[in-house]
Formats: C-alpha cells, sequence, structure tokens
C-alpha cells in the first residue's frame, strides 16, 4: 500500500532565508601548506568571512626549551621553520650569545651569512614550487627540487644533515666547513643563472600564472604595517624594510646587495619580490665566498664553547671539558633580550630570559608565518575559493613555526 510520507521541507524555498554557505577547507597538507584549516562564508564561491584555525601540531616547542639546556635547545629550533633551519639556528644563538656577551670570530660571521643565504634560496625554491603547483603548474616544481637538492647536499656536507643541520652554536659554528665545499659552491652559482632563467620563462612569463596573481589577495600599505606584516609580504606591498640593513647582524651591512620592493599588494607583487630576493642572496653568497679567509670560527670562550675534536684528542683536559659542557651546560647570565632576524618569510625574532642557570626561563618565538598569515582574511574577502590557494601560497606560511 502506498503510503504519502509527510516532510518539513516547504515546495518553494523562502526567498529571505541566508544564501551564504559555510564550508572547511582543510586541515590537509596539500594547498594549505601544512595542517591549516579555513572556515569559509561564502556567497556562491565569492569568499564573504574567513577564519583561520591553527593548533593541529600542538608541538608546544617554546615550552621545551624550559626544559633544555641551551646548546640543547638548537635542536628544537630546526623543526620549527623547517625550510629554514639555519635561519632558525642563528635567531637562537645570537639571542643567547647577547646573554652571554660572547663575540664571534670573522670567519664564523661570513660562515654564517654564506650558510642562511644558501638556506633562504633552497627555501624560496619549495615556496616558488609548491606555489605554481597551487596553480596548477607541476613541471616548475621538480626543477626548483632540484636546486633545492643541489644547496641541501652543501648543508648536509658542512653539518651532516640536511632538513635538521643544527650547524650553528652558541659562540660559533658545529665545525668549520669541509674540504671542497668552496668549489662546489661556486659551481652552485654557476648553474643558478640558467635555473632562473626556466623559472622566469616557465612562471613569470606564462599569461595564465599571471591572471590568477595579478590584482588578486590584496592588501594596501598601510593594512601591511598595521598587520605587522614582514619580510616579502611586507616588501611586496611597498615598504622597504629588510633587518639585514635596516637592523644588521653578522655583518650584513657590509655586503652589497639590494632590498626588491613592489608596489602591487597583490599575489604577483609578492611573487615578484621573492623572485628578485633569489638573485640578490645569490650575490652575497658570492660575496662571502670571496671573504672567506683562514681562522678561527669559534668564540675564544672556554666556559660556554666546545673545544674542536682535533683538541680533544690533544689534550685531557679539553676532553674532560666537552664532557662537562655536554652533561652540565653552562650557566648564562641573568637577563632578557630580544633578538631578530631577517628570516627566508620574515622577521624571526627570539626572546630570551635567564635566570643565571643552564636552562632557559623563557623562550618565546616571534614567527613571521603566524604573523603573515593573520592577515589572510583582509586578503581574501572578496575574492574568489579558487584563489584562496593562490594566496596562501604567496604568504609562503610553515605550520611547524604557528603551531609552535
Amino acid at each position: 500500500m502506498d503510503v504519502a510520507l509527510e516532510t518539513d521541507v516547504p515546495e518553494v524555498m523562502d526567498e529571505s532565508l541566508d544564501s551564504q554557505m559555510t564550508i572547511s577547507m582543510g586541515p590537509q597538507h596539500p594547498s594549505t601548506h601544512g595542517v591549516l584549516r579555513l572556515e569559509l562564508v561564502l556567497d556562491g564561491e565569492t569568499v564573504v568571512r574567513t577564519i583561520p584555525d591553527i593548533g593541529y601540531l600542538h608541538t608546544g616547542m617554546e615550552k621545551l626549551f624550559e626544559y633544555k639546556k641551551y646548546q640543547q635547545g638548537i635542536v628544537i629550533t630546526d623543526r620549527m621553520d623547517y625550510l629554514n633551519p639555519l635561519g632558525n639556528n642563528l635567531a637562537y644563538v645570537m639571542a643567547a650569545e647577547k646573554l652571554l656577551q660572547v663575540e664571534i670570530p670573522e670567519r664564523g660571521q661570513v660562515i654564517r651569512v654564506l650558510m642562511c643565504e644558501l638556506q633562504r634560496i633552497a627555501s624560496h625554491m619549495v615556496w616558488l614550487g609548491t606555489h605554481a603547483l597551487d596553480i596548477g603548474a607541476m613541471s616548475v616544481f621538480f626543477f626548483c627540487f632540484r636546486q633545492r637538492e643541489k644547496i641541501l647536499n652543501l648543508i648536509e656536507s658542512a653539518s651532516g644533515g640536511r632538513m635538521t643541520p643544527s650547524y650553528f652554536r652558541i659562540g660559533g659554528l658545529m665545525m668549520d666547513l669541509p674540504a671542497g665545499f668552496e668549489a662546489r659552491c661556486k659551481q652552485f652559482l654557476a648553474d643558478f643563472p640558467a635555473g632562473m632563467d626556466m623559472f622566469e620563462t616557465l612562471v613569470s612569463g606564462n599569461t595564465i600564472f599571471q591572471s590568477r596573481t595579478k590584482e588578486v589577495g590584496y592588501i594596501s600599505k598601510e593594512e601591511a604595517i598595521q598587520w605587522g606584516l614582514t619580510g616579502p609580504c611586507l616588501r611586496g606591498s611597498g615598504v622597504e624594510l629588510d633587518l639585514r640593513i635596516h637592523n644588521p647582524y653578522t655583518g650584513y651591512e657590509t655586503y652589497d646587495f639590494d632590498i626588491p620592493v613592489e608596489e602591487g599588494g597583490d599575489v604577483w607583487a609578492r611573487f615578484r619580490v621573492r623572485m628578485r630576493e633569489l638573485y640578490e642572496s645569490a650575490k652575497i653568497v658570492t660575496q662571502a665566498l670571496e671573504r672567506l679567509k683562514p681562522g678561527p670560527y669559534k668564540a675564544d670562550a672556554p666556559k660556554v664553547v666546545l673545544p674542536d675534536r682535533d683538541d680533544m684528542r690533544k689534550h685531557m683536559d679539553s676532553l674532560i671539558h666537552h664532557f662537562l659542557i655536554v652533561a652540565e651546560g653552562f650557566n648564562v647570565p641573568e637577563g632578557e633580550v630580544y633578538h631578530a632576524i631577517e628570516a627566508s618569510k620574515g622577521e624571526l625574532g627570539v626572546y630570551m630570559k635567564s635566570n643565571g642557570g643552564p636552562k632557559p626561563e623563557r623562550v618565546h618565538f616571534r614567527g613571521p608565518s603566524f604573523v603573515n598569515l593573520s592577515a589572510l582574511p583582509d586578503m581574501v574577502e572578496g575574492e574568489l575559493i579558487a584563489d584562496v590557494v593562490a594566496v596562501i601560497g604567496s604568504l609562503d606560511i610553515v605550520l611547524g613555526e604557528i603551531d609552535r
């Protein structure tokens, strides 16, 4: 027998009902560059409102520093922005060196600049490859990673690690550069311009890429400053600010390089800033190689700096001192400092507080990815949902740094 079922659904929808729809984008790694979830309110395909939802990694890294001796904390920094580990190393060790008032010899300073700029190029290679992949260009991704592999091979030869090198130490470096490093680095620099020409042809000159990035994800100069954007995201809105020049460290003020600035404030402008930065980083690496002279790469601070392996083989007291530093750590004078560097994604600052013991009382990172992501709702409001991934890619965020 047929039974008529009564339902509460009216035959004709009430036109006064809200036409907006809320969807969840993420948390998945593809297109969101980490476990990022976006709550999107849409009117058709137009984004009306965006709420970033973070915290899926729950690493608690900043709290971990309080339980680690100062030297042990370096390995934690590698795992924050894992695309820029040497930059994280540098910001952390320089904050500790401020408390200790330790001076680094010239060779150590030059090697730090050299390695950080190589790391910046490698980080930008991941950004370029994934950013292009988000928009549909697959070949660029493979070519970018080929260039990145060459740099990771150099980093591995110097530190023994690729993604987590922990190469910088409080007071200097883990070890000196290996034999043949300079020649290999010069070979990379000789091949790099041809790779950049290919990227310019495949991406910059691609009309589809231009149409997906120009006049998309706009943020004005005033809004960028109010949000606290830094790095390429800020310079893409016409603000010339680079801590390597305006608050120099490790001798950056003595190097000859330009600060790329674009006025567009959109995805295309942020893209052009990073592309130009690749050339500038290569210039800095070239200058650093020319400045490499024989000499010490560690500070003369026996209470802080671990002795070289050769010294430990020759002198038993050095060997005993080595084990004492590793086992007990070293006491850092009481005080608090803040030190910031120009990382690949913007200002990476470290606040460090010491109570006079071998472990920090408090460590806090001012991560550029976290701050830059906060401006995403303003950038995507009024854009199409397909443009959201393009805007996220232009921010170059890493969730390991955000969920610390």
